[in-house]
C-alpha cells in the first residue's frame, strides 16, 4: 500500500469510526430522554442532524496529533475524544447561530430557526421566535452535557488532573470568553477605539475559534498519546497560526464566499454585525465617509445585495481585502514552517500537512 492509500484508509476508518460512535452515543441519549417525554424528540433530532457529516477538521487534528505522539490507529479512546470534540463544536455552532441571528447553517435552517418553525406549524401559543432561541439554547446546553460525558468516556487519561482533561476544560472555556468579546465588539468596539479594530479581532479569532478549531484538538490527541511537553509547544507553533489563518479565510468568505460553498447567504458577516479583521481593516483603510457608511451598515438584518455590493467594493478599493489576503499568507507561512520542524513520522505529517493546506485555501 502507497502512503496515500495508507492515509486515506486510516483517515477514512477514523471518519466512520467517530460518525459510528456518534450514532451509538446518541442512540442510547435518546432512548433516556425518551423515558422523560416523547416531546424532547426534537432536541435529539437537532443534534443529531447537526453532528452528521461536517469536514470533521478538529476530530482529524486531535487524530493526527495522536498519531504524531505514537498513539495506535484504530484506538476506542482516540475515537471517542473525537465524538466529544464533535459535540463540542456542534453545541459551539448552536449558539453561535443564536448569538449571531443567523436563520441558516449548512445550507438549511440553523437549529434555532427549525424550533420557530415547529412552533408555527404546531399554531403554538406565544412568540414563535422567543420559542425558538430558548429550546435551541437548551439544545446547546444539552450537548455541551453529552460532549462532557463522551470525553469521560475515554477514562483514565482523561481524568481530572490529566493534561488531555485540562487542556479539554481550557478549549471549552475560551471559547465562551472568546464569544463574549465578540458581542462586545459589536456593540462597543467602534465606541471604544477604531484605530483598535484590527487588534481585538484578531484576539477575538484567537480565542473564539483558533484554539478551538486546530490549536486545542491537536494538543488533546498529543496528549492522549503521551506526547511530551516539547511536542506540545512544537504542535502550537504550528496549529495556532493555522487556526487563525483558516479563520480568517473563513470571515473573507462571510463576505464575499458564494452561497453554494458558504450555505450562507451573501454578505451574512455584515448583516450579523461582525467587526472581524478584514472589517478591521476597511474601518481604519477607507476614507472617512466609506468608514462610517460601513459602521452604520454593519447589524443592519435588512442589508441587500445592492449594499452588500457597496462594502464589499469599499472593502477591496481601500485595500483591506489584501491587507487580509496578506495576513492570511503570513500566517500559514509560519504554520507551514512550524510544521516542517516537528519530529513526526512521514504519515502523520504529510496528513498535518494536507488539511493545513485545506484550511486556508478554501474557494469563495
Amino acid at each position: 500500500m502507497t502512503a496515500d492509500a495508507q492515509l486515506h484508509a486510516e483517515q477514512t476508518e477514523f471518519i466512520a469510526g467517530v460518525a459510528g460512535k456518534l450514532n451509538d452515543f446518541l442512540s442510547e441519549q435518546q432512548e433516556i430522554m425518551a423515558t422523560i417525554s416523547p416531546d424532547v424528540a426534537p432536541l435529539m433530532g437537532s443534534i443529531s442532524n447537526l453532528v452528521t457529516g461536517g469536514k470533521r477538521l478538529r476530530a482529524l487534528m486531535c487524530y493526527w496529533g495522536w498519531r504524531g505522539a505514537g498513539g495506535d490507529s484504530g484506538d476506542a479512546e482516540i475515537v471517542t475524544a473525537g465524538c466529544a470534540l464533535e459535540l463540542f463544536q456542534a453545541a459551539a455552532l448552536i449558539h453561535d447561530d443564536i448569538i449571531d441571528r443567523s436563520d441558516t447553517r449548512r445550507g438549511g435552517p440553523s437549529v434555532h430557526r427549525r424550533f420557530s418553525q415547529l412552533h408555527e406549524m404546531n399554531g403554538w401559543a406565544l412568540d414563535n421566535e422567543r420559542f425558538g432561541h430558548a429550546a435551541a439554547i437548551l439544545t446547546g446546553d444539552l450537548c455541551l452535557s453529552f460532549s462532557e460525558e463522551s470525553f469521560t468516556q475515554i477514562g483514565p487519561r482523561a481524568a481530572a488532573g490529566s493534561q488531555s482533561r485540562r487542556i479539554f476544560n481550557l478549549m471549552r472555556a475560551e471559547v465562551m470568553a472568546g464569544q463574549y468579546l465578540d458581542i462586545l465588539e459589536e456593540v462597543a468596539g467602534p465606541v471604544r477605539d477604531r484605530s483598535g479594530a484590527v487588534d481585538r479581532a484578531k484576539s477575538i479569532i484567537r480565542y473564539k475559534s483558533a484554539k478551538y478549531s486546530t490549536e486545542h484538538p491537536l494538543a488533546l490527541g498529543g496528549a492522549l498519546a503521551g506526547a511530551s511537553p516539547e511536542l506540545l509547544d512544537g504542535y502550537s507553533a504550528f496549529s495556532l497560526p493555522l487556526g487563525e489563518a483558516f479563520q480568517l479565510r473563513d470571515d473573507v468568505l462571510g463576505v464575499f464566499g458564494d452561497p453554494e460553498t458558504t450555505g450562507k447567504p451573501a454578505g451574512d458577516d455584515l448583516r450579523e454585525g461582525k467587526r472581524t479583521v478584514l472589517v478591521g481593516f476597511a474601518i481604519n483603510q477607507a476614507p472617512a465617509a466609506e468608514s462610517a457608511y460601513i459602521d452604520r451598515m454593519l447589524g443592519n438584518q435588512a442589508l441587500g445585495e445592492v449594499e452588500v455590493s457597496e462594502i464589499r467594493q469599499i472593502i477591496v478599493e481601500c485595500g483591506a481585502l489584501d491587507a487580509t489576503e496578506s495576513l492570511i499568507a503570513e500566517l500559514s507561512d509560519k504554520a507551514f514552517s512550524a510544521l516542517e520542524r516537528l519530529p513526526l513520522a512521514e504519515l502523520p505529517l504529510t496528513a498535518l500537512r494536507q488539511l493545513a493546506e485545506a484550511a486556508v485555501s478554501r474557494a469563495a
